[in-house]
């Protein structure tokens, strides 16, 4: 009840629809009441001596007809409208489970699946439809066909009406017994569905490897194997299901063997009217029908329930990384930064940096290099503030990032990472991606400082030219240079290369050494690289070693202090 209501709540810009959806429900079901009613009429005025029996059986026929017609209408309306209301909340939904997405910290992701996220984005909302669309409006009118049909059983015939009751204290308690348990099934099923969806993308995503290693077949098991899972925990689901159906029914059905039982030994003693058993039974139909489809309701709100948590759970999660009371936005920053006694663990116990210190001037090129898994690109995650340290502090002009608003202090920092990622679409989107409003020149200016446009303009529709998912028509060295392109027109304060040159050859490690030369000075520049020789010429060069800072200083400097960065060298260069 607690999560159907904040979906209600998620839900109210569209409830006008729901109103509509609602009054032509009310109407629908008076207008079921009116079938019974009238039949049991024709039967009294065929059982009775009237010389004017056909003009009253016309007016029973024009009287449904109306009704008829009018139920077509409402049905109409209900039907559209409440689709309307749901499809739109479901879209709305997914629209806010993904802002809450984009909200959280990287370390949420740590242990999720990409797979998963999905599922809970488009197949768990989806769920909402049939809450608000079907079960809901499905559970509404059957407890008012129950109340009006109750209600005109006992007009009929108290007597009869209290005998129908008999079977009800059961079908409750065969209801409570299949909510108890079908509830844990669906959300097992739904769980098995969004573990498929994971290794589903997975694959995909790894579809190149999967050829390289010839490991087709064995794929096919696991995503096999997923299926198997999902199909089988949504039939025990359904097994439940199949078992309390026809239960129902064949409870329900002994109140209409003692109608007929008892009220034609009624009829025939002359206590009750025939026309009264006639509609008496109609009526039953009706009365018997909302129990019997209790257990579809009880499904769908069950799968709706199952889907709404798990997505609750995501849009309730609380990001790590947010603006700190008082944090001011700032323009255009200089570009120093500072780190101060910084250290940082992912797991307790197993620190990454241990009080890292240093500074980084405007202006200045600051590389950070050493053997791998030494804490280089943590470095920069702390610097853009994808983590917080766990102690010590980091500033960006001589202010501490915590007290600066996150969005604001991204806009200062342009980062080239060392896994490259392309969006689906042309080489110029894909460059302006972070600059939106430059200009096509803009982007053919940054393109030539990354040493990019010669390549660009030899492909088959130049910066029109789409790249496919990832840039996986693109070679690495080629993404490389388009991710430089980009991050040099978004003209930030800071720039970050990581491992910028690691998938280049030789020439092309030039070129970008080149135009790394040519942005020197213009802003602050932090290089992560194994390629030692990208770094010859920043103005700092700080060695790490076992997430400590072990030596620092210029290429010279550190050559002469014969130390690991003298070591590293000579492994490289030879000599």
């Amino acid at each position: 009840m607690k999560n159907f209501i904040r979906i209600l709540k998620q839900g109210r810009k569209y409830w006008k629809y729901l109103i509509v959806a609602g009054i032509s429900l009310l109407a629908i079901t008076s207008l079921n009441l009116i079938t019974p009613w009238k039949v049991r009429e024709l039967v009294d005025i065929l059982s009775r001596d009237n010389s004017d029996k056909m003009t009253s059986i016309r007016n029973i026929a024009v009287i449904l007809v109306v009704a008829y017609v009018a139920r077509a209408v409402f049905t109409y309306l209900n039907r559209f409208y409440s689709h309307v209301a749901a499809w739109n909340l479901v879209e709305d939904m997914r629209v806010v489970v993904y802002e809450k997405l984009q909200k959280l910290s990287l370390s949420f992701y740590h242990d999720k699946q990409t797979g998963q996220l999905m599922s809970r984005a488009i197949n768990d909302t989806a769920t909402f439809e049939v809450l608000i669309a079907h079960a809901v409006p499905d559970l509404i009118t059957n407890l008012l066909i129950l109340i009006g049909t109750g209600i005109l059983l006992f007009v009929i015939s108290p007597l009869l009406a209290v005998l129908t009751l008999i079977p009800i204290p059961f079908l409750i308690l065969g209801g409570a017994i299949f909510t108890k348990k079908i509830l844990p099934n669906f959300r097992e099923a739904q769980g098995k569905l969004g573990e498929l969806n994971a290794v589903m993308q997975d694959n995909i995503s790894g579809m190149k490897e999967i050829q390289a290693f010839n490991q087709q077949s064995r794929e096919r098991k696991r995503i096999k194997k997923g299926a198997k899972k999902y199909t089988s925990a949504l039939l025990h689901a359904l097994k439940l299901s199949a078992v309390f159906h026809p239960a129902v029914e064949m409870i329900s059905s002994l109140g209409t063997v003692i109608v007929v039982a008892f009220g034609g030994w009624l009829a025939l003693r002359n206590y009750v009217d025939t026309a009264d058993i006639v509609g008496f039974i109609m009526f039953l139909g009706l009365f018997y029908q909302p129990i019997t489809t209790l257990a579809r309701v009880i499904e769908d709100l069950q799968q709706a329930t199952a889907g709404a948590e798990r997505v609750f759970e995501i849009i309730d999660t609380e990001p790590d990384i947010v603006d700190s009371e008082g944090a001011v936005e700032i323009e255009r920053a200089k570009g120093e930064i500072s780190f101060k006694n910084v250290s940082f663990h992912y797991i307790s116990q197993s620190p990454v940096l241990k009080n890292i210190s240093f500074t980084a001037k405007p202006g200045q090129m600051i590389a950070l290099v050493g053997p791998t898994g030494v804490g280089k690109t943590t470095v920069i995650s702390l610097m853009a503030r994808f983590y917080d340290p766990t102690s010590g502090e980091i500033r960006i002009d001589d202010r501490n990032i915590k007290d600066v608003t996150v969005a604001s202090l991204r806009n200062q920092i342009s980062i080239v990472l060392q896994d490259v990622f392309l969006f689906n679409g042309s080489v110029a989107d894909n460059i302006a991606y972070g600059s939106r409003e430059a200009s096509f020149e803009d982007i053919v200016n940054a393109a030539k400082i990354a040493r990019a446009h010669e390549f660009i303009t030899e492909m088959s529709e130049g910066y029109d030219t789409v790249i496919g998912e990832r840039g996986v028509k693109l070679s690495g060295g080629q993404k490389q240079r388009l991710s430089i392109a980009r991050a040099v027109l978004r003209d930030t304060p800071i720039l970050i290369l990581d491992e910028a040159t690691a998938s280049v050859d030789v020439e092309t490690e030039t070129q970008i050494q080149q135009a790394i030369g040519e942005l020197a000075g213009s802003r602050t520049i932090i290089v992560i690289a194994h390629r030692l020789s990208t770094v010859k010429q920043a103005d700092n060069i700080l060695v790490l070693k076992e997430g400590e800072i072990v030596e620092s200083g210029t290429h010279e400097e550190l050559i002469k202090l014969n130390g690991l960065y003298r070591h590293l060298c000579e492994v490289q260069f030879g000599g």
